[in-house]
């Protein structure tokens, strides 16, 4: 899994991921927020499984912190069709791209959608204060 090695040993600004020692299919994620973002600041724990058919299916990645984001569901569930994407670090990048630019018109929670569309810098609020809340370091 070279793929694995080169995560650990040059992982992404803002991201780091490490597979657990007894199952090498399942990684422990952590992504910062972006700077200029209601999630600023925040740490933001994941989990990554690849699935037995990887590389042939995309891995599997969820939020484990909870957030406010149209594109998150309350169990931590992406939508994101990047994550058809097979490389780890690719994924993981597309995730926190997300997390600069939240898409409420393709929502995965529809009611943080809905607050985003109608009243964007208030929904900006609650996310700050969900990441202060859930996701300080």
């Amino acid at each position: 899994m070279k793929e694995t090695e080169r995560l650990v040993a040059d992982p992404a600004p803002g991201i780091s991921a490490a597979p657990h020692e007894d199952n090498l299919r399942y990684f422990d994620v952590t992504i910062q927020g972006p700077d200029g973002s209601p999630f600023a600041n925040g740490v933001f724990r994941l989990e990554l499984f690849l699935p037995e058919e990887y590389p042939m299916a995309p891995p599997k990645v969820r939020f484990l912190t909870k957030i406010y984001h149209p594109n998150i569901d309350k169990l931590g569930r992406i939508c994101l069709d990047i994550l058809k994407a097979l490389q780890i670090r690719t994924v993981l990048l597309s995730v926190q791209a997300l997390l600069s630019s939240p898409n409420p018109d393709d929502p995965l929670a529809t009611d943080v959608a809905k607050h985003y569309k109608e009243n964007e810098k208030d929904a900006q609020r609650v996310s700050r204060e969900w990441t202060e809340q859930y996701a300080s370091a």
